[in-house]
């Protein structure tokens, strides 16, 4: 019999350090879509202990990350779920999504290769956060410090979000 083990999307493919840059996976203990109930914005912001965030923010709430998703759309990245479903409809994407941490000098020079946003800190500070194309993947990014990025994309595009921020890294490293 076939013995299965549990493996996350970024298993041999991460980490990845080029020069001054690094790409490493970040594996939260869950993330969670949440769409408050009409009315429930009130009753989701008490039952996660924080504000939910505006248009193109993140903030710290229930022990994680809530980053705005979309109108009336919000994603919990890490953190307790207990308790959210009665003020939104809540669905478990631990699965569905690879989460990365890219770091280092010339961050934001890598970035401006794959992204059509501009991302640099004065633009784009910390906590601010974008879904977006990543080269022809729609992506979530959001900046987490300085020179710091969070990048999710859905788990079935791992080994492309890999290559595509490998080569830009190359390219960015090479010109240095």
């Amino acid at each position: 019999m076939v013995e299965l083990v549990a493996k996350s999307a970024g298993d041999g493919l991460l980490p990845v350090t080029i020069g001054k840059l690094s790409l490493t996976e970040e594996v939260p203990t869950a993330l969670t879509s949440m769409m408050p109930f009409k009315g429930g914005a009130a009753a989701l912001e008490a039952a996660l202990g924080a504000g939910l965030p505006g248009p193109g923010e993140s903030g710290a709430a229930a022990g994680g990350r809530v980053l705005w998703f979309g109108q009336n759309q919000y994603m919990l990245v890490g953190g307790a779920a207990e308790g959210l479903g009665d003020a939104a409809a809540v669905t478990d994407q631990s699965d569905a999504w690879i989460v990365v941490r890219f770091e280092g000098e010339g961050c934001e020079d890598v970035l401006a290769r794959l992204v059509p946003l501009d991302l640099r800190l004065q633009v784009f500070a910390e906590g601010r956060t974008a879904r977006t194309e990543l080269m022809h993947m729609m992506s979530s990014v959001t900046r987490v410090g300085p020179q710091a990025f969070m990048i999710m994309v859905f788990r079935s595009m791992a080994a492309t979000l890999v290559h595509d921020l490998k080569t830009a890294m190359q390219g960015v490293t090479a010109r240095r």
